[in-house]
């Protein structure tokens, strides 16, 4: 029941057809019975909705063979999540050559990763007919961008994409991963909340530029992951500065801190800041020797 019911309900109010307001309609004993039961009634349609919104969820499922699953994401396009995704796998495997690392594309209409990680090609098929992951810089990766032609634009309906979705979560044979990175695609539509609804996440890392803008849908970002119950694991912020590769002399072009402001407001930390720069558009990577 929307505001404007409840006050018509029990507010004692009614509208003229002019659009104004007449006299209450049982005088000062209808307010207050209003004002009693608008509380209550509140109360009742949280708890009404709670239960709505519950029903016909799907039942989380693990990937099988996948122990852990970090999800990056951002709330606008455009701000370096994708190499954040592909440098935070890199960072993973560098850090610990015994893990098995998997980054997963889940960016249908934009996928990004076969560039950034220098792949091209159709993933094979397993006995069981599962996709198997294309591997490089010891990643094994999958992204809708192995399944189309490179510049071929996926113009798909929303059931189409979650489709796709659903075959990129559970027909891919990853064998045995400590850690699958998901890149996920900007904003807070379908495919986050099926993802996130979909398989268990140990957390969310959330990418943001120092701009305002970028920040203020960062912070959307983060609180629809709260919502659905992803523990969020903290910000990035990427381009944070520029060096002159001549001087050194560094310049915070899109302005600084930012990210540590957001994140003192949602009660989280900074993980960490890159500069601006080309480096995985290019296929160089910072997480890894050059090659």
């Amino acid at each position: 029941m929307g505001i404007w019911q409840r006050l018509l309900l029990f507010g004692g109010v009614s509208l003229r057809a002019g659009g104004g307001a007449t006299a209450p309609l049982g005088g000062s004993r209808a307010m207050v019975c209003g004002r009693q039961l608008s509380g209550a009634g509140s109360e009742t349609l949280k708890q009404r909705r709670t239960q709505i919104m519950s029903r016909g969820l799907p039942k989380q499922k693990p990937i099988e063979g996948v122990k852990q699953v970090i999800v990056v994401a951002s709330g606008k396009g455009g701000v370096g999540k994708s190499t954040t995704a592909v440098n935070l796998a890199l960072a993973l495997a560098a850090n610990d050559s015994s893990k098995a690392i998997g980054l997963l594309d889940v960016d249908v209409y934009g996928p990004s990763v076969p560039k950034m990680m220098n792949l091209k090609g159709n993933p094979e098929l397993s006995q069981s007919n599962l996709m198997r992951p294309l591997l490089n810089y010891g990643i094994a990766c999958m992204s809708m961008g192995f399944l189309v032609e490179e510049s071929e634009p996926v113009v798909w309906r929303g059931l189409m994409v979650m489709s796709a979705i659903e075959k990129l979560l559970r027909q891919v044979d990853w064998g045995q991963l400590d850690y699958l990175v998901v890149d996920m695609p900007p904003g807070t539509g379908d495919v986050q909340l099926s993802v996130s609804q979909n398989i268990p996440i140990t957390g969310a890392v959330i990418v943001s530029t120092p701009q305002d803008i970028a920040l203020m849908d960062a912070h959307k970002g983060a609180e629809m992951f709260r919502r659905v119950h992803v523990p969020v694991l903290g910000l990035v912020q990427n381009m944070s500065v520029f060096q002159c590769p001549k001087c050194k002399h560094k310049t915070h072009i899109f302005g600084a801190d930012g990210a540590r402001k957001l994140a003192q407001t949602l009660g989280l930390e900074v993980l960490g800041q890159s500069l601006l720069e080309d480096c995985c558009g290019s296929g160089k990577k910072i997480a890894t020797p050059s090659e």
